[in-house]
């Protein structure tokens, strides 16, 4: 049975999470990054903490501390209800159980909360979505969108996945490069 999920939600994930999920490196962690559709994730917190530069988007951040910690309580019993029911379709790895895996929510959106208004206030992070964003082209070294375009696949059609990919190849210079070298090779 797949996951059901009616609407985008708030769920967000750590450093350690995003290093994992793009193997990034030393070096891109000392880049420009953008982090796209981030949520509640405590991503932008931590690497603010070690003086590195992150910017987080998402439409998510029009709304105060209190709304988003009340829509997150809202769903993540189902969230992990739905993980409990069909856990056997998960690689327990890095999370060792569904409990597990809300307990990490849980610590991410305490995180990521205590940090929202300073960022906020400091335009780390900014309202905004998919497919087109208010930044310069070529604004940041590294674009990173960790979950957003392949969760919600069913909700969103190809034309919106395209055009968001190319909305993140105009804005992260890593990203431009690799479309150069994706062209030449055609």
């Amino acid at each position: 049975m797949a996951m059901v999920l009616d609407k985008v939600v708030p769920f967000g994930r750590s450093m350690d999470e995003y290093i994992r999920i793009f193997n990034l490196t030393n070096a891109d962690l000392n880049k420009r990054i953008i982090g796209i559709g981030d949520g509640p994730a405590s991503f932008n917190a931590e690497m603010t903490s070690q003086g590195k530069s992150v910017v987080s988007v998402d439409p998510l951040y029009q709304f105060s501390s209190d709304e988003i910690l009340k829509r997150f309580d809202e769903v993540v019993d189902n969230i992990i209800n739905q993980v409990k029911a069909t856990s056997n379709d998960w690689v327990w790895s890095y999370h060792k159980s569904p409990d597990d895996l809300r307990h990490n929510r849980v610590k991410v959106i305490q995180e990521f909360l205590s940090d929202y208004e300073t960022g906020k206030e400091s335009n780390r992070y900014k309202v905004g979505e998919l497919p087109k964003l208010a930044f310069n082209n070529q604004e940041f070294d590294l674009a990173l969108c960790s979950h957003f375009l392949f969760l919600y696949s069913d909700h969103l059609d190809y034309g919106f996945h395209l055009n968001s990919v190319g909305e993140m190849l105009r804005i992260a210079r890593a990203c431009h490069q690799l479309s150069q070298i994706t062209e030449a090779a055609k």
